[in-house]
């Protein structure tokens, strides 16, 4: 039986995710999410996908996506999988850049995976201080140096970076993006994008590297994700996200991301706690 330990907690004065696995035995259907992801392998190896691209993952390895970048992965042998992982905005990336560089670069990582032991050490180092509650002047200065060393390494402003871009597939996500909370056909795609079915899926799965089922079901899981953020319980959040009850909301949202609805939005409810505790003192 799967014997795993997950630890996952909000920092409220970095403004970021940060969580932990260890013993993870489950894969990840390809997907993608709207914020950047930063995460280091600490034991085991995985194989893993991602833009089309297939990666053996393992100790040491720094992981990078970018906003949409799609990628999933499976356990490669029978030792367990430990993973510490930052989830970043993009809005944070850029006040970080800012005050990096002294104006506001939103940059992107074409390489998904990265062996670098000066980042190792500062990407580990931020972790724990992070789930040990050290101060904000601390983390943010090592934030800071971890974001500087990746970006002029390894980054390339959005002006330089090369994004593939295919009229049709982006007036399919477009459409996606206006009704995930509705019924969408694979007929209705096809009409705004001027594809038919056999045309389209092909396109959009080069383009995107999933499904356009698999891209509606990233956008809901987002917008679940907001909804527990701001306290809305499971079953309400399934129901505002488009899904059609908690347990479907469950199933996906642990399929994707490693954790429930619940343990994700008692995240954010201790942090507002820890708020309301030092807001009375």
């Amino acid at each position: 039986m799967e014997n795993v330990v997950k630890h996952v907690c909000y920092d409220s004065q970095l403004n970021i995710e940060a969580y932990q696995f260890k013993g993870m035995a489950q894969p990840f259907p390809n997907h993608f999410h709207n914020y950047y992801v930063i995460g280091m392998v600490e034991k085991g190896s995985r194989f893993m996908q991602c833009k089309n691209r297939e990666y053996n993952i393992k100790q040491g390895d720094i992981v990078i996506f970018n906003p949409y970048d799609n990628h999933g992965c499976v356990q490669n042998g029978s030792s367990g999988f430990n993973y510490i992982g930052l989830n970043i905005h993009k809005e944070i990336l850029l006040s970080v850049s800012e005050k990096i560089t002294g104006e506001k670069r939103l940059y992107t990582f074409p390489e998904n995976v990265i062996k670098d032991n000066k980042a190792c050490y500062l990407f580990s180092s931020l972790y724990k201080m992070i789930i040990s509650g050290q101060d904000k002047q601390k983390k943010e200065q090592v934030f800071l140096l971890l974001i500087k060393l990746l970006s002029e390494k390894y980054g390339k402003t959005s002006k330089d970076a090369v994004m593939p871009y295919i009229y049709g597939v982006e007036m399919a996500c477009l459409f996606i993006q206006k009704n995930w909370d509705r019924h969408i056909t694979l007929e209705q795609l096809c009409k705004c994008s001027h594809f038919n079915q056999q045309a389209l899926l092909r396109a959009f799965k080069k383009s995107k590297g999933i499904t356009p089922y698999r891209y509606l079901q990233a956008l809901r899981i987002e917008k679940a994700k907001q909804l527990l953020e701001k306290g809305e319980v499971p079953a309400q959040a399934a129901l505002q996200a488009g899904f059609t009850d908690q347990s479907h909301l469950s199933h996906f949202f642990n399929k994707f991301t490693g954790i429930s609805p619940a343990m994700y939005r008692n995240i954010f409810k201790e942090n507002q706690k820890q708020k309301g505790k030092q807001a009375r003192l």
